[in-house]
């Protein structure tokens, strides 16, 4: 029997770049296996605009992208997730909801593009950046094998992907 695709929440504070850009990547990348989500703790309530610039250039569509609350996730009949992954600092030090199914957890932390200063072009490199060491990290989880690892064993590839792929290039 056929696994049912495993769910995988991203979570950031606002919920506005670095989660909506791994949303959209691992819904491309792990089409079939992986059905990916994405929420903040104080969600902005709109998606910013260089991250939908970004993921529009490199043909994704973006009709998914909108900011919203964890607490969708965490409440009935919300999905139960497989996965959940913080990808900022600060999401990663808040108390998150209690997740029904008991998913596995990891920090992959990325620097917020949206802070970003300087020119344009600048702001907009900080984006293409975040998109590529979320893009590494996303790509080294689909290739996990799921099925083979206990569950520890698992957990430790997780936590190597947030530690040991910031500065992949």
């Amino acid at each position: 029997m056929e696994h049912r695709p495993y769910n995988v929440l991203f979570l950031c504070t606002g919920n506005s770049a670095r989660s909506i850009l791994a949303e959209a990547i691992l819904n491309r990348v792990g089409a079939g296996r992986f059905k990916a989500f994405s929420a903040g703790s104080q969600p902005k309530g709109e998606v910013h605009p260089f991250a939908l610039q970004l993921l529009k250039t490199m043909n994704f569509n973006t009709d998914f992208a909108r900011s919203k609350s964890w607490e969708e996730f965490a409440g009935a009949g919300a999905p139960v997730m497989d996965f959940v992954f913080t990808v900022c600092d600060n999401a990663a030090k808040e108390s998150c909801p209690v997740w029904p199914g008991q998913p596995m957890t990891a920090h992959w932390g990325v620097p917020d593009p949206a802070a970003a200063e300087g020119t344009e072009a600048e702001r907009h490199l900080a984006f293409a950046e975040a998109y590529r060491m979320l893009s590494n990290r996303i790509s080294i989880f689909t290739s996990l094998p799921m099925r083979s690892l206990d569950r520890l064993a698992l957990q430790r590839r997780l936590d190597d992907i947030g530690r040991d792929y910031d500065k992949a290039g």
